[in-house]
């Protein structure tokens, strides 16, 4: 009965999800607890929702400071040298920029957004793709590849969502896969270069007599990016004063600081995020007017992204603590060779970038993986391996091609690409990166 109600509560759960007439808020919390009460758990019912609330409460309070900190990084301009100086290097050569796209993407996508990484590296290339006659295609691509790889970084949208459904933690998830994204990172450099040779054949290289043409935008146009508020992490200038490079010297430390505790595991991650962000705040906003603007200017973002994770909280803790999910899982095991335990991390790997096509992230990470982590528990894996092997493929290539977010349609709209051509653009290339990073993760031991 267990496993039978567990099917029939993701079921429902995914309809609810995937015709768009529920929100997902609602599916989250609403439709187990109604599972609940008709299997007789409803006195159990408060319990159950606290233990889910107390789980996922670390990987939000990380979201949080995480989203908040690089938000504040690249209002500061932490960035915007290596942004010109990328674009400087590029010139008139359409391989340079597309391989200068493709670098440029994986910096400022350091912030896991993809909406935001979208508005800045669109507002930035495009005026170079069109000045030089590139295709608006070959941009959407690029970073379309670009942000879908560093969407693997802990506060991004597919590991903050597997280590909330599997109450695991970044360095469970994240660390072991370090080296298939750093293969998946090479692989849409590699990409890129051969997209702007072919650019390049194409249209020959071109010299820019105006100058700032090289940068795609002048200094006044900088300016009336700013006042808009569209481009704002573009409308730096290099600092000039004492006080400006002192500044930025010292967020450069903290966010080096900042990534060398995160790889080497020295602290968990939300204690290292609180930690990196008030130093962060002292640095760049340590007058409340200025903190109270950070917050009013990114606290959208970060309260969706959090009541969200809450809300899967409730989910997995009342199918959890009911016994549906080991039920569901020990029904799976039942019908599953028991030479085939071994090779369901490889599978979810692989399938789970053309699964993006199909479910939401939040049908996927909270529907679907934590019965794939449960069975593999039950025939002798670890749910962990099943988390990693998720990260590599659903939503992480596949979220910008995706008709199911709503960070794709930005992409294609600014771009002005239609979403078709960009899905069989895009498609093989993303299939490949995923590809990449599965081998990488098979041979380093991550699944």
């Amino acid at each position: 009965m267990l496993a039978a109600a567990g099917f029939l509560t993701i079921a429902v759960f995914l309809v609810a999800v995937l015709s768009g007439r529920v929100s997902v808020l609602f599916a989250l919390t609403v439709i187990p607890a109604v599972a609940a009460v008709a299997i007789g758990a409803g006195g159990d019912l408060s319990d159950l929702v606290l233990d889910g609330l107390e789980q996922v409460a670390p990987v939000a309070i990380m979201i949080t400071f995480a989203v908040l900190y690089f938000c504040l990084m690249i209002d500061a301009g932490l960035f915007d040298p290596a942004i010109r100086r990328v674009l400087r290097w590029a010139g008139g050569d359409p391989l340079k920029i597309c391989v200068g796209t493709a670098v440029l993407t994986v910096l400022v996508a350091l912030d896991g957004d993809g909406a935001s990484t979208f508005l800045i590296m669109v507002t930035a290339m495009l005026p170079i793709y069109e000045r030089l006659g590139m295709r608006r295609i070959v941009l959407a691509a690029l970073i379309c590849l670009g942000a879908g790889v560093m969407n693997m970084v802990p506060w991004g949208g597919p590991t903050a969502r597997a280590m909330a459904a599997l109450d695991l933690s970044g360095g469970e998830v994240f660390v072991p896969v370090i080296p298939a994204m750093a293969a998946g990172i090479a692989w849409v450099v590699l990409v890129s270069w051969i997209l702007g040779r072919s650019e390049r054949k194409r249209l020959g290289v071109i010299t820019l007599d105006e100058p700032g043409a090289t940068s795609g935008t002048t200094e006044e146009q900088q300016e009336q990016g700013h006042d808009d508020g569209t481009v704002a992490t573009l409308t730096r200038t290099t600092p000039r004063t004492r006080a400006d490079r002192v500044r930025f010297w010292l967020n450069a430390t903290v966010t080096l600081a900042l990534l060398v505790v995160l790889l080497l595991q020295l602290a968990e991650l939300p204690v290292v995020f609180i930690g990196a962000f008030v130093i962060a705040l002292l640095i760049n906003a340590p007058r409340w007017s200025q903190q109270q603007e950070l917050l009013e200017r990114h606290g959208k973002s970060v309260v969706l992204v959090v009541t969200m994770i809450f809300a899967a909280g409730v989910f997995t803790g009342i199918l959890a603590g009911t016994g549906m999910i080991e039920a569901m899982a020990r029904a799976l095991v039942s019908v599953i060779p028991a030479g085939a335990g071994g090779l369901l991390p490889a599978i979810v790997a692989v399938t789970g970038m053309p699964l993006s096509l199909v479910f939401t992230p939040d049908a996927y990470y909270f529907g679907v993986l934590p019965v794939l982590a449960e069975t593999t528990a039950s025939l002798g894996g670890a749910p962990a391996e099943v988390a990693r092997a998720a990260i590599l493929g659903q939503m992480t290539t596949g979220f910008p091609l995706s008709p199911l977010t709503a960070s794709t349609f930005i992409l294609v709209g600014l771009t002005r690409v239609d979403f078709g051509a960009h899905q069989r653009f895009v498609f093989g290339w993303a299939f490949g990166t995923t590809l990449v990073m599965t081998a990488v993760a098979l041979l380093t031991g991550a699944i």
